[in-house]
């Protein structure tokens, strides 16, 4: 057998990786920086902070692109869920190569911060995209809001999104922890759990269970089909491993069945033979 080539074994681990982040999205409930599912008490909370409702067509993000936040001499701007966008007013500080440069500070990272330094205004990039986590404020009472947290190398910044289904209240405020931590707190519709249901409704454990095994039984045919393709070098239906027990397991399973359903007097005469009983 040749020894397997770079760009092959590449290819059986693309496809192993590939696989594994299909099956752990199909696993996960919800999904993205902006979207939880939690079950507390028997039940599941769903919240997505970007899906529209009837007041906010574009959920928790501002509509003009990103949040702006002073005090003193500092300024905070950020977006939840998404990078900013500035089609009036974009910062106007120093060191924002972090967060699209001078020309175009802000537009490449979720929050960044100016402070005044010696008369001159300097940015840090306090939270990226690729950088974000969402949790519940309160861990016993999901009703209560989330917490959307985003970090950059060296800094971070909580947004507390409190649940109100009545008002949006914008944040006028932030308070600071350490050298560049900072939270900021709003209020929003957005922040309250979108459904509530029953959590022995859905599929649980055994939901799980299934989805794992589906996504091992995938990549167990899948890298073996590879392999037998390339390195073995079978080019036909022949690649895909133990070929012939994949074929004959419909009817495997079907024989099983039609055993357990056999009648229990059938099966009883079956097991006297052809002999009978004499009543005296």
């Amino acid at each position: 057998m040749p020894a397997p080539r770079p760009h092959q074994l590449a290819l059986l681990l693309a496809a192993a990786w590939s696989l594994d982040l299909l099956c752990l999205a199909a696993a996960e409930g919800g999904g993205g920086s902006c979207e939880l599912s939690v079950e507390r008490g028997g039940a599941l909370y769903n919240f997505s902070l970007a899906a529209p409702t009837p007041a906010h067509r574009h959920g928790v993000l501002s509509e003009d692109g990103f949040y702006k936040v002073a005090m003193n001499d500092s300024v905070i701007w950020f977006q939840l869920c998404d990078q900013m966008i500035f089609n009036f007013d974009p910062p106007a500080c120093l060191h924002c190569e972090n967060c699209g440069g001078p020309l175009r500070c802000g537009t490449q990272c979720n929050a960044l911060a100016s402070n005044n330094i010696g008369g001159y205004d300097v940015c840090t990039t306090i939270g990226s995209a690729s950088g974000s986590h969402i949790s519940l404020i309160d861990d016993g009472n999901p009703q209560k809001g989330v917490i959307v947290k985003m970090f950059s190398s060296k800094c971070s910044i909580s947004v507390f999104i409190f649940c109100d289904s009545a008002v949006a209240q914008l944040p006028d405020k932030f308070s600071q922890s350490g050298s560049c931590d900072y939270v900021i707190i709003l209020r929003h519709p957005s922040g309250c759990a979108r459904s509530v249901s029953d959590a022995g409704n859905g599929w649980g454990w055994l939901g799980t269970s299934f989805i794992t095994i589906v996504c091992l039984l995938g990549a167990y045919i899948l890298i073996g089909a590879i392999y037998r393709y390339y390195f073995v070098g079978i080019h036909s239906v022949e690649a895909i491993p133990n070929l012939e027990f994949w074929i004959s397991l419909p009817q495997r399973i079907k024989s099983m069945f039609v055993r357990s359903r056999r009648n229990p007097r059938s099966q009883s005469r079956d097991t006297r033979g052809p002999y009978t009983t004499v009543n005296h």
